[in-house]
């Protein structure tokens, strides 16, 4: 989805469905990236209260990993944000791969 570099408004609908304001944001400096923080940056770029590459300036992210959260998000709401979660999603495809790998031993 592309995004206008204008910002639609002062405020955008909070992952929790609270008004999001850039107030609201997590801090710029912020190191320690909880779920909800990680939700609320996807909610404002989602919302146009920033554009993809300020979120990414603002956050030190790079696109490839706002994207992550993004799709973690779309896919698994909230909580597919988490560190673990996210790793363990993230880990589907190579333990399927995996598991074939070794099923494919096994009948050779």
């Amino acid at each position: 989805m592309a995004h206008d570099k204008r910002k639609i408004s002062n405020y955008v609908m909070g992952p929790d469905g609270n008004a999001l304001t850039m107030a609201d944001l997590p801090a710029p400096e912020t190191e320690r990236w909880v779920s909800r923080r990680k939700a609320e940056v996807v909610a404002a770029v989602d919302g146009g209260l920033l554009s993809l590459e300020e979120a990414c300036q603002r956050y030190a992210l790079t696109v490839e990993e706002f994207l992550t959260w993004q799709r973690a998000f779309d896919r698994y709401g909230q909580r597919g944000l988490r560190a673990t979660k996210a790793q363990s999603y993230r880990n589907v495809p190579k333990l399927r791969e995996s598991h074939d790998a070794v099923m494919h031993e096994q009948t050779n």
